[in-house]
């Protein structure tokens, strides 16, 4: 294990520059993270009931901080996410560095543990970085955390880059690297194993919230944020199922039947790796569940505190700054998906690129591949953001029937699923650039 920490840290310092923008991104991908449970930390280790001039009373009562908690620590799922798109492309565009490493006697799991490794550092000087901007920030509010949540924050910034190392180790599993020089995935042979690793955690919470109801039978003794809680998370384990099911199944059909060049060759992609599309759009539809029931739930509440009289103004600025920051964490959890999308679909580029060139030099147009790239998008997550789009209005349905019988729900929320799936089309967009520059015949005297 020392020999390959050494290994990775040589090979991080040589990074030449058409690597550093990887190193750069995975580095950002670290200082959120560590940022966002820097930011969970502080405001964890305020204790009792206290005036914070901030946030309007929100931060004030130990119950409404247990939940700003939890939201900053649901920010690093895309953030993980994220990193694992960087760990994957970085792994495949050094191919001949990881080559080298296996005509030098290195197995494939040692190939995948330096370049884990190598994301490890990138991460550990993202986290360093948030820890001296948090700490300016702190220093210039003039508050001053205990000295056990200074030993919390050194615990995280050393955490980052352990969990950033596993995830990319987890993101490169299936990579596997021959003397030669030819990277490439291993596919699995269905998505059995995707479907259980999607629905064990959701039947767990299921058997958990059906035991809480067991134990308190008064009316509505189940807590609501749990039923929530638990629909997201089927809702989203069934729409990441779907766009893997889905990508299979159009890439058989259309394979058969496509008479457009671009749809042929985006249905044998699907073919191919149908489950790609699962790993890449896991984060996004999950936050377009959430982003679906928040609109909804905004909705209701804004209306029955308005409809509703008592509240004086303090009263309404506390939950409307609680509404506001809710939705400012779901609009980050989108931005940030967002970008793992955009980066998985360079690293499908990256990975395809002595295809994509030969394809070229057959005589396949570049506007031909480019709506093949979209298309790779735009099929499977078209039915996976309805399912999700379903299951968020639920969500809302069920709020709306709670907090205002006999009211109509809103319709606004069935536009988020429509404006995520522009938004993940003008993500895979970004990658144009890079396919106009990978599919040329000159990457061809690499093969």
């Amino acid at each position: 294990m020392k020999a390959d920490v050494h290994i990775a840290w040589i090979l991080t310092r040589g990074s030449d520059r058409r690597e550093w923008w990887r190193i750069s991104l995975t580095a950002l991908g670290a200082l959120l993270a560590t940022g966002f449970a820097l930011a969970a930390v502080t405001v964890a280790a305020v204790s009792g009931q206290v005036s914070i001039p901030y946030g309007h009373g929100l931060l004030n009562q130990p119950g409404e901080r247990a939940g700003v908690v939890l939201t900053l620590l649901l920010l690093l799922v895309p953030v993980l996410g994220f990193l694992g798109q960087c760990a994957r492309i970085g792994a495949v565009h050094r191919d001949r560095r990881m080559a080298g490493l296996r005509l030098a006697g290195a197995s494939p799991a040692q190939v995948r543990r330096i370049s884990a490794l190598e994301s490890a550092f990138a991460c550990l000087a993202g986290s360093a970085g948030a820890l001296a901007v948090f700490a300016a920030v702190l220093a210039g509010a003039g508050h001053m955390p205990p000295p056990a949540a200074w030993v919390a924050f050194m615990l995280v910034v050393l955490a980052v880059p352990v969990v950033a190392a596993l995830v990319s180790a987890l993101a490169l599993r299936r990579v596997v690297a021959s003397p030669l020089g030819w990277v490439r995935r291993v596919r699995p042979d269905s998505g059995r194993r995707t479907l259980l690793a999607l629905l064990v955690p959701t039947a767990l919470i299921a058997v958990a919230l059906l035991v809480l109801a067991d134990r308190n039978n008064r009316p509505g003794g189940v807590p609501v944020p749990f039923m929530v809680f638990a629909v997201v998370l089927l809702t989203g384990a069934g729409a990441v199922w779907l766009a893997g099911a889905t990508a299979s199944f159009m890439g058989r059909r259309l394979t058969l039947r496509a008479k457009s060049p671009a749809v042929l060759i985006a249905a044998g992609r699907l073919k191919d790796d149908p489950w790609a599309a699962a790993r890449t759009h896991a984060a996004l539809l999950l936050v377009t569940v959430v982003g679906v029931g928040f609109v909804g739930v905004r909705q209701v509440l804004l209306d029955e505190l308005h409809r509703r009289s008592g509240y004086t103004a303090e009263d309404l600025d506390f939950y409307t700054t609680g509404i506001d920051l809710a939705g400012t964490a779901v609009l980050v959890a989108l931005v940030i998906s967002l970008f793992g999308l955009a980066v998985g679909t360079a690293e499908s580029i990256a990975t395809r690129r002595r295809g994509l060139a030969a394809q070229t030099a057959a005589g396949v147009p570049r506007v031909v591949l480019a709506r093949t790239l979209l298309l790779e998008t735009a099929l499977p997550m078209a039915p996976a953001v309805l399912v999700a789009g379903i299951g968020g209005m639920a969500v809302h349905i069920a709020y709306a029937t709670l907090v205002a019988p006999g009211s109509v729900p809103s319709m606004l929320p069935l536009l988020v699923p429509v404006l995520v799936y522009a938004a993940c089309l003008l993500a895979a967009a970004t990658s144009l650039p890079l396919l106009r520059r990978t599919a040329h015949p000159a990457e061809l005297r690499f093969a």
